[in-house]
């Protein structure tokens, strides 16, 4: 739903396809470390805003915390870990607020790049939600 959403949100308003594609990639890899890490429930949140030429997510879960940033990826034949290196090469800024024992909020933040064939176009005006 999530994906569906801000994908929409993004085409909508002329953002570039390969933008969309790696903000909606790096949503992925946060939503699903929030249900992997997030504590027993899998409960998250998840906000967007998008302004001043860039869109900025956030995903906050109520798990123990991350323990490290991985500086490297695992091995090939490592099932998992490649979430947050993936999440850093699509977006232009990725941070985490780590509270142990009260989760983990990543905060995710990318400049739009705009199609301009699609502004050309297309008469828009945006409202706030």
């Amino acid at each position: 739903m999530v994906r569906r959403v801000l994908g929409d949100t993004l085409r909508c308003i002329g953002v570039t396809e390969d933008c969309v594609s790696d903000m909606l990639l790096a949503t992925s890899e946060a939503c699903a470390n929030a249900v992997r890490h997030g504590g027993p429930a899998k409960r998250y949140e998840v906000s967007a805003a998008i302004g001043q030429g860039r869109c900025e997510l956030r995903v906050a879960d109520g798990g123990l915390g991350i323990g490290a940033i991985p500086r490297q990826y695992p091995t090939g034949d490592a099932e998992n870990g490649r979430g947050i290196m993936i999440m850093q090469a699509v977006v232009d800024e990725i941070s985490f607020d780590i509270t142990p024992g009260s989760g983990t909020t990543v905060l995710l933040r990318k400049r739009l790049d705009w199609d301009e064939d699609f502004l050309a176009h297309r008469d828009r005006e945006l409202a706030a939600v």
